[in-house]
């Protein structure tokens, strides 16, 4: 076996070698001679099996074996003679050439390793963060929010105006028959919010407790129940009840009841209140700042400051993604013209190399990152992250789980949190 090796950078180690024949002969006999201790064939007796019928009984099977055992020697001795621990290997090596010429075996082997990532002053790469400013009309809002939430309603005895909440009863009618879907008993409508058929609310305003009336409305055409698009309809309704939402002061007692919190001295409830919720806003505001300005301005930075060899198969992987990812948003008829035009596709390709090479640099960093701040994202937090984002989306954490894993998505979503976790890290660090 002839093979030399050239360390093309840091991060790609390519091995030339010509397999011959003897070789893969020697290998051959040697896996024959193993499997005839083992093995069991018609008409022998176990462990008395002779190599050469092994042989014959296996066939191109055994060649095959013989074949991936020289290839295995190639890289490990090319990757002894480079210097490479396999721990360095970060990807499953590729074949740039793979020729049989005269029962010998022509390579050249890939090898992608891991990059080195000197992070050196990775604070400094942090953006500035101003300080969010709050103003006193924004935490009075805020409050009036908060008692509006808090408020209650009261019973009125007068005629509905725009804006009460309405207690009735009601059945519609649809040629004079009932119809499906059309009766409520104690339903209650804010009058004025739009929730009913279009012109059925306003009806309702003028009346007192006790009024009976008949509604008349046309459903809209783009209604989702096919046997009222468009039609006339009469609806009985009986009003049971009348009420508007309870207006509440600010005071120290309704502060108290907002949020129980530790009034200091010379400090009344009210005062409390307004210091927490100013607090609060300025929280929102920072956390808004962080996850729409400081996170990406800060990814950027990252992808701009360092420079370092990348792995050539991952690159090309992410490549092939971002090709893919491109071609979902083709027509037919641009897929078409891709499909076989090579020029086309290495011109794509190379489209996307730089925004793919700058995406696999910022993971590097972003792995090394994690590892110099201790941290991690677990399977374990990985699923529990998913499952409460697919249950607060009203979906099936599972079957989201599951569709992920189909798609081999869990690397992604894994290193999008850890990500995050870097990213607000330093960002807390450089506060």
């Amino acid at each position: 076996m002839e093979f030399s090796t050239k360390r093309v950078d840091s991060a790609n180690l390519s091995i030339s070698a010509t397999i011959t024949k003897d070789d893969i002969d020697k290998n051959l006999e040697n896996i024959a001679k193993e499997l005839s201790q083992t093995a069991n064939i018609p008409g022998f007796r176990k462990g008395k099996i002779p190599a050469k019928a092994v042989k014959q009984f296996y066939g191109s099977r055994l060649v095959e074996d013989a074949e991936a055992k020289s290839l295995s020697e190639v890289l490990e001795a090319g990757q002894k003679e480079a210097g490479v621990e396999s721990s360095q290997i970060i990807t499953e090596p590729t074949f740039s050439k793979f020729e049989k010429v005269e029962g010998n075996i022509e390579v050249e082997i890939e090898v992608s390793l891991r990059p080195t990532v000197e992070l050196g002053d990775y604070l400094s790469l942090v953006p500035d963060i101003p300080t969010p400013e709050v103003s006193d009309d924004e935490v009075l809002a805020r409050i009036t929010e908060m008692l509006e939430k808090k408020a209650g309603f009261l019973e009125v005895d007068r005629a509905i105006e725009n804006g009460d909440s309405v207690t009735f009863d009601f059945e519609g009618f649809l040629n004079g028959e009932p119809f499906e879907g059309g009766k409520a008993e104690n339903y209650t409508l804010k009058i004025g919010s739009g929730n009913f058929v279009p012109g059925f609310e306003e009806q309702l305003i003028g009346l007192s407790k006790d009024d009976e009336k008949e509604i008349e409305v046309t459903f809209p055409e783009e209604y989702h129940a096919e046997n009222l698009k468009g039609q006339k309809t009469i609806f009985k309704c009986k009003i049971r009840k009348i009420e508007i939402k309870e207006t509440l002061e600010l005071s120290d007692e309704n502060a108290n009841e907002l949020l129980s919190i530790e009034v200091s001295e010379n400090e009344t409830q009210v005062d409390a209140l307004k210091r927490e919720t100013k607090l609060d806003l300025e929280n929102e505001k920072l956390s808004k700042i962080y996850n729409e300005q400081t996170k990406p301005q800060l990814r950027a930075n990252i992808s701009d400051y360092y420079t370092f060899d990348l792995p050539k198969s991952v690159v090309n992987s992410e490549i092939e993604q971002r090709v893919n990812q491109e071609a979902n948003t083709m027509s037919e008829e641009e897929i078409t013209e891709l499909q076989g035009n090579v020029e086309k596709i290495k011109e794509l390709q190379e489209k996307m190399r730089p925004e793919a090479e700058r995406s696999v640099r910022t993971t590097f960093v972003i792995n090394e990152l994690g590892r110099v701040e201790g941290l991690s994202v677990s399977d374990d937090e990985l699923r529990n992250i998913i499952s409460y984002e697919a249950y607060m989306g009203g979906q099936n954490p599972q079957d989201v789980i599951d569709n992920y894993e189909n798609q081999g998505l869990m690397p992604l979503v894994k290193m999008s949190i850890l990500e995050d976790k870097v990213l607000s890290k330093l960002i807390e660090k450089k506060r």
